[in-house]
């Protein structure tokens, strides 16, 4: 397995060659002294449910996994918390306004992009919603769709995080063991 700064090749501090693997998670630079520990990027994804209990699935329109399903939501930006991202992510792609999000659960993932492997942890939340009259599919999403939670099928989503995310909220449907997975639109 490729070190995941394998290519890193020079030291962000003081342009040194001489920056080399320090251990599983960093390089060092034997010139300035400088460690990088390479750590995973923070991503959100939102679990909307509407009142026919269904989930809202958005169509991927860009790579990776361009054209396979996906839910809505995106890295967390600099400067902003889960909760700001997870609603800014959801207005950016469905065009809807989030009224109140609770977490659920995380899932690691590796996101490539641009021949890149990104660490990733995902941030599961639901999402609540005052209505769906602004569902438009925006941004990087081609289409959205509304799926019953036990018609979803895992494989059919491209992002191995989002993947195993379906399969848990499925199996914790079933088990009827989790308030996490309840409806989420106001009644």
């Amino acid at each position: 397995m490729k070190h995941p700064l394998e290519q890193f090749r020079f030291c962000p501090r003081c342009g040194s060659k001489r920056f080399i693997e320090n251990n599983e998670k960093s390089k060092k630079c034997f010139d300035c002294c400088f460690v990088y520990y390479f750590n995973s990027s923070a991503a959100v994804v939102a679990v909307i449910e509407n009142k026919q209990d269904e989930i809202l699935v958005a169509r991927r329109a860009k790579d990776p996994a361009k054209g396979t399903l996906d839910l809505p939501g995106g890295f967390i930006d600099m400067h902003e918390t889960a909760e700001e991202a997870i609603a800014r992510e959801v207005n950016e792609e469905t065009g809807l306004f989030v009224t109140s999000q609770q977490y659920l659960f995380s899932i690691p993932n590796i996101y490539v992009y641009s021949d890149f492997e990104v660490q990733t942890v995902d941030l599961f939340f639901r999402c609540n919603m005052k209505d769906f009259n602004e569902l438009k599919a925006q941004d990087d999403v081609s289409e959205l769709l509304f799926i019953k939670l036990k018609d979803l099928e895992p494989a059919d989503f491209g992002l191995l995080s989002i993947r195993k995310g379906v399969e848990k909220l499925r199996s914790e449907r079933k088990r009827g063991t989790s308030d996490n997975v309840q409806h989420s639109i106001s009644r």
